[in-house]
């Protein structure tokens, strides 16, 4: 079953409320208050506890593969995304990863990853395709607010990856789509490069698109001192409409 996004907070009783109700303690520092945020939630209830922050980049994908596996189990975690959530967020944020990933409606970045407000950075373009906008999106995100990961993430059928593979083998090329024939230029090197190889040949594009945009991400000027600092790790995926699951590149 696919989660709503427009499920309804419940500020009173998360889980990790419930569990702190039965051991009788207040909910473990550990957990975080979440960007500073301090006092109770409407009603008296206390304001909802964050994840704590994550600073290898190793960890925050394991937190990123847990939550998806809890996705695909349909097994969502309560995350605190009433009032008293947004209004911690709103006094700063402090996200954990980096994630860019096709504008597609069927693949909601923070709900296949299970995470909530203020946890993820998400830059969107069809296909994953780059330009300034989108790069400099990604690096806002690791050199300015310092995730430290940062994942490219393809999918499914893509129909950015669909477009680009059909101008190839219709060689055509026109003025009449606006910025679209510009999507299907920067996809076209995936398409190219995933010809001949065993297999569908769209899943192969995607897949060799992933790798494409991980490279030129590395050779930004703001990236790749941070990668080999090692203060972010790099990693691919792709991500399967029909079970909801993500494997890594």
């Amino acid at each position: 079953m696919t989660p709503s996004p427009f499920r309804l907070p419940t500020p009173a009783w998360s889980r990790r409320r419930v569990l702190a109700a039965v051991l009788g303690t207040a909910i473990p520092a550990a957990l975080g208050a979440g960007c500073g945020a301090s006092g109770s939630a409407p009603g008296g209830a206390p304001s909802p506890a964050t994840p704590p922050v994550v600073a290898d980049g190793n960890a925050v994908l394991e937190r990123l593969l847990a939550g998806n596996a809890r996705f695909v189990a349909a097994q969502e975690q309560d995350l605190d995304e009433g009032i008293a959530r947004r209004i911690a967020v709103s006094k700063g944020q402090h996200p954990f990863a980096t994630i860019l990933g096709c504008v597609d409606s069927r693949v909601p970045i923070e709900l296949v990853f299970d995470q909530g407000l203020g946890d993820l950075v998400v830059v969107r373009s069809a296909g994953q395709a780059l330009d300034h906008s989108v790069i400099g999106s990604v690096e806002f995100g690791v050199a300015e607010l310092h995730t430290p990961l940062l994942m490219v993430l393809g999918h499914q059928r893509c129909g950015a990856l669909t477009a680009a593979m059909n101008a190839v083998d219709s060689a055509r090329r026109t003025a009449d789509h606006g910025e679209i024939d510009y999507v299907v230029e920067a996809l076209t090197p995936a398409v190219q490069g995933a010809t001949g190889k065993p297999g569908d040949r769209l899943t192969n594009a995607i897949r060799t698109n992933v790798d494409l945009t991980l490279a030129k991400l590395r050779q930004s000027p703001v990236i790749a001192p941070l990668e080999k600092a090692g203060k972010v790790e790099l990693a691919g995926a792709y991500y399967e409409l029909d079970t909801g699951k993500v494997v890594l590149s």
